[in-house]
């Protein structure tokens, strides 16, 4: 070893979902929207003035902040927007978690969690889920330094009401709580209106999902003015422009059309029910979803088996090989089209074992 390579920083990064590139394939492993962005985004690609682009983006974020901040009747001084939820959160972590007690989140949840903790020296403790892959709010009664709950949780699926956040919240009123709604959209109910409450609540959302533009990257918090700006100073204390000029521009238009992004919601819920009941047919057993997503195990297949032997068909679903989820498939609900061929070739695979 090298003199310098003992301050190397050592960490086990997140593993992001594969991202395959195969003719013909069905992709249902990253929980990407099979549908296309609202059609303003498409004429604001056509309409940009690419001349724009040789100066630096807005640092606040304003036209962005603005379209958020009426979109969810709350004021612009209680939206922050990032490059992702995934920055969002990390920004998150670093502006209020710096107690010595630990954080909170569940053993079974959004697996970056772990890895931010251990990059920023965060200590964290992960009371496990119940049997049924519940959260037991019980466990969160506790002294803490923070706490993190994905709703609906990753990769279970399950969404917990308002009553089940707003309880732990009123036992949490020393500590941040960050709420993580990417998926909330599909089933279950903001608790943005606890923000009203709660001045400790932050609420982090994104655009890769139900707004089908994961691929610009955008993601954004909603809380009492106070958190916003400590998140504010910490993001100007390390990258003043964090959301570049065409993911600006872009994501004002999906916020817009909220008629298409609902049209799109519904049609994804609708798929989820039906390939729900068409899974419960071929053996499987899994959570009531209320994402955009199955989590799903076979009562006598191995998940492992069923994951290589659809990867060997182009069809792709994400696979966790983890204590307690590594007998479990998450399948990405995609178009109808997509979700018949991949019921066809899983009810041969099914036959065949």
């Amino acid at each position: 070893m090298k003199p310098w390579e003992t301050y190397y920083r050592k960490i086990t990064p997140y593993v992001p979902g594969e991202q395959p590139n195969v003719p013909g394939m069905i992709k249902l492993n990253t929980n990407e929207n099979p549908y296309p962005p609202a059609p303003g985004v498409q004429k604001a690609v056509e309409e940009l003035n690419t001349e724009q682009l040789k100066l630096y983006p807005d640092p606040t974020s304003s036209l962005l902040i603005k379209a958020l901040a009426e979109h969810y009747k709350v004021e612009e001084n209680q939206v922050f927007v990032g490059v992702g939820s995934d920055d969002v959160l990390a920004m998150a972590f670093m502006s209020f978690f710096n107690s010595d007690k630990p954080i909170l989140f569940p053993d079974i949840t959004y697996s970056f969690y772990d890895v931010w903790a251990e990059l920023f020296h965060i200590p964290y403790t992960q009371p496990p889920l119940d049997e049924h892959f519940r959260i037991c709010k019980e466990d969160y009664y506790r002294e803490n330094g923070g706490i993190v709950l994905a709703n609906p949780n990753a990769p279970t699926s399950i969404c917990e009401d308002l009553h089940f956040i707003r309880d732990i919240l009123e036992h949490n009123q020393e500590s941040v709580v960050i709420v993580d709604e990417a998926y909330v959209d599909f089933g279950g109910e903001s608790a943005i209106s606890l923000t009203k409450d709660f001045e400790n609540l932050l609420i982090v959302q994104t655009f890769s999902k139900s707004r089908s533009m994961a691929g610009m990257r955008i993601g954004y918090a909603i809380g009492n003015s106070s958190l916003i700006k400590v998140m504010n100073d910490v993001k100007y204390s390390y990258n003043s422009y964090t959301m570049n000029l065409t993911s600006l521009y872009y994501g004002v238009e999906a916020v817009k059309d909220e008629n298409y992004h609902q049209e799109c919601v519904k049609r994804i819920i609708s798929t989820r029910e039906r390939v729900m009941a068409a899974l419960k047919e071929l053996g499987f057993h899994f959570p009531a979803s209320k994402a955009n997503f199955i989590f799903a195990s076979h009562n006598t297949i191995p998940a492992e088996k069923l994951y290589q032997d659809l990867r060997n068909e182009n069809i792709f679903v994400r696979y966790f090989n983890k204590p307690k989820i590594n007998n479990y498939l998450r399948i990405t609900v995609g178009t109808d089209e997509e979700m018949n061929q991949f019921l066809e070739v899983l009810k041969r695979l099914v036959k065949e074992n």
